[in-house]
């Protein structure tokens, strides 16, 4: 089920990457779609300083993954520049090390993204308000959209 949320401001969007991280779990993976300055590594860095992340999260654009330890591990990944081809970067292996992957442009890379998993499309709305669609696949991640939305 899709659920629709309209942010109004940077401020609500950066509470609700807080209330999703409250509820992280080992191996959650959470895909991020939408154009470019939609709020995509905004919401990142914000679930990362929920987590206990002190470092500067920035988006990985050019390494692909980045790694980050808080109360769990967190993967960042920005899959833009691969155009689907994931030949050889390993990305599977991190969504079963225990830590929060975090997948930016995640749609070029469905094919081998997990069965369960949270995606969010953010869509810009105005100049501050995004509205976005947050679809949990599998159990676990329903849960966590019933607890949080």
């Amino acid at each position: 089920m899709e659920h629709r949320l309209t942010m109004r401001s940077e401020m609500e969007t950066i509470e609700f990457a807080q209330n999703l991280e409250s509820e992280k779990f080992p191996n959650m993976v959470i895909c991020l779609n939408g154009e470019l300055g939609s709020g995509k590594t905004m919401f990142t860095k914000a679930f990362a300083n929920a987590l206990g992340i002190d470092e500067n999260v920035t988006s990985p654009t050019f390494n692909i993954i980045k790694e980050y330890d808080g109360e769990l591990p967190l993967y960042h990944m920005d899959v833009y520049r691969l155009d689907g081809n994931t030949e050889g970067v390993g990305i599977e292996e991190y969504f079963t090390k225990d830590g929060v992957v975090i997948i930016e442009w995640a749609n070029t890379i469905k094919d081998i993204l997990p069965e369960e998993r949270l995606d969010i499309k953010f869509k810009v709305a105005g100049e501050n308000s995004r509205i976005l669609l947050v679809t949990p696949h599998g159990k676990q991640y329903e849960e966590l959209c019933e607890a949080v939305l």
